[in-house]
């Protein structure tokens, strides 16, 4: 096992009835704010008209950034670092999903920078001053209302990159399963998926590196989402199937499971290409690559691993050769992402062609083989794109 530090000061209001805190929360930090937010679906389900209420009746002054996109951009995030360094903007409030909530962890730190925000995010800065955030969540997905990451877009070169830094965990989250009752089938299918992999990339770099409680911290959280997504999208109202998937997204990427474990998210490397280039939904993505993924990594030395993903998560027979045990495992997942979530298989039905897969595998590549159960080369990056087309 490694040694590990872990430290999360993200203080969560978990339940119905926490946002009565928001303005005691958002006080502490000033009386401006910035309120961010996608596309209006916080309008239609009411969200909006309660949270602006609670900011006005404080007396705080409120305002806005809307249309942040689901692979959020850098312009967009620069729109609001204009705003925020116009009017000395005190607070970030983030309601939304995880794009809404990493397009403001951009502006958080853009806000404290001379210049582009995109650089930060093109120079791998680790961000130590930022302005605070505090997050609604309303879809759970990305865990970025508890983590030190932000993943933005810039369209404009094909780039998804990752920008980190302790100053952009959110100060205070606010997760009422309720925010999500209005998700459609399809945005709570990607969003479980995406935390499905936010495990399994951690899981299967583990190996001899962590310790057997984690392992099965691990398992719990995916066996989570196996378990509650397929009722959350029967029955979108389903308090407990969206508390479980909106904890899950939690601490699938708070740190806890990361102790003593190496954490370097082979799929997610692979998918921020597929988004970069094709602006495709992140988790159906992820849902198409990680079965194949699976397969090409299969031998007779990873198949142990995979196999007791089987046993611990889809309830695969014990006992098993181990090769045939992987095998069954993988079939597990792709029944899983395909017929229980419901999302297409291949990349060819969501209008992806082989254009720039040399292009896409060189850039999940270009820090080097991509480390995990099984090391990745560009060569082999792009033939597991093959795989999915």
């Amino acid at each position: 096992m490694n040694d590990f530090i872990f430290h999360n000061p993200d203080k969560v209001y978990f339940g119905k009835n926490q946002i009565q805190h928001l303005p005691e929360e958002l006080s502490k930090f000033g009386n401006k704010v910035l309120l961010v937010y996608g596309g209006g679906s916080i309008k239609k389900s009411g969200l909006y008209d309660t949270v602006t209420k609670l900011i006005k009746d404080a007396g705080m002054e409120m305002f806005e950034l809307s249309g942040v996109e689901p692979n959020p951009r850098h312009t967009t995030a620069n729109k609001g670092v204009a705003i925020c360094k116009e009017n000395n903007i005190d607070v970030i409030l983030a309601v939304g999903g995880g794009s809404t909530i990493d397009c403001s962890k951009g502006i958080a730190a853009g806000a404290k920078y001379d210049g582009d925000m995109w650089d930060l995010v093109v120079n791998g800065v680790w961000v130590t001053d930022a302005l605070p955030i505090v997050a609604v969540l309303t879809n759970a997905a990305t865990g970025s209302e508890m983590d030190a990451w932000a993943v933005i877009s810039n369209m404009d070169i094909n780039q998804k990159i990752g920008l980190g830094g302790d100053a952009l965990i959110p100060k205070v989250a606010f997760e009422n399963p309720e925010y999500s009752f209005t998700l459609s089938a399809y945005q709570t299918a990607c969003g479980a998926f995406d935390i499905f992999n936010h495990v399994l990339d951690n899981y299967y770099l583990a190996g001899d590196s962590t310790f057997d409680l984690i392992l099965e911290f691990q398992e719990a959280v995916m066996r989570a989402v196996v378990k509650w997504t397929p009722i959350a999208i029967k029955e979108p109202n389903n308090y407990e199937a969206r508390a479980n998937l909106m904890w899950a997204s939690s601490m699938a990427l708070n740190t806890v499971l990361d102790a003593g474990t190496v954490h370097n998210c082979p799929c997610h490397l692979m998918e921020h290409e597929l988004s970069a280039y094709y602006d495709i939904t992140h988790g159906h993505g992820l849902a198409i690559i990680t079965p194949r993924w699976l397969t090409y990594i299969l031998n007779e030395k990873t198949a142990p691993a995979i196999y007791r993903l089987g046993v611990k998560v889809f309830d695969i027979d014990n006992g098993l050769d181990a090769m045939v045990g992987a095998e069954n495992t993988i079939k597990a997942v792709e029944n899983f992402a395909f017929n229980v979530l419901g999302l297409k298989k291949n990349l060819s039905e969501l209008n992806v062609d082989d254009k720039y897969f040399d292009d896409m595998a060189t850039h999940a590549t270009i820090h080097g083989d991509i480390v995990g159960l099984r090391t990745l080369n560009k060569n082999d990056v792009k033939k597991i794109y093959e795989m999915c087309k």
